[in-house]
């Protein structure tokens, strides 16, 4: 047996605020929308991956969810250009 894929299912009633989010300052597509389930995602291959952590690093709270872009300064600017502050980092963990 292969794990496919592991789904992070985040439950909110802002549902145009996910949107807003995650295709508008990260660029990703909406790749279903049933009005009370969204699932955003992109064409690119991922690795199978899940973490368990006792914190966030440097001491401080595990995240709810980790995102790697592969521009930092551009998706910076988009969380920017949005009104939004990220919450920590980025930072280089030791």
């Amino acid at each position: 047996m292969k794990v496919k894929r592991i789904v992070a299912n985040i439950e909110t009633d802002l549902l145009d605020a996910a949107r807003s989010f995650y295709a508008d300052v990260l660029g990703l597509e909406i790749l279903m929308d049933q009005g009370w389930i969204t699932t955003f995602g992109s064409q690119e291959t991922m690795r199978v991956q899940i973490n368990f952590a006792s914190e966030g690093g440097s001491g401080t709270p595990v995240p709810d969810l980790s995102i790697e872009v592969d521009d930092l300064d551009e998706a910076l600017k988009n969380v920017e250009e949005a009104g939004l502050q990220p919450e920590y980092g980025p930072v280089s963990e030791p």
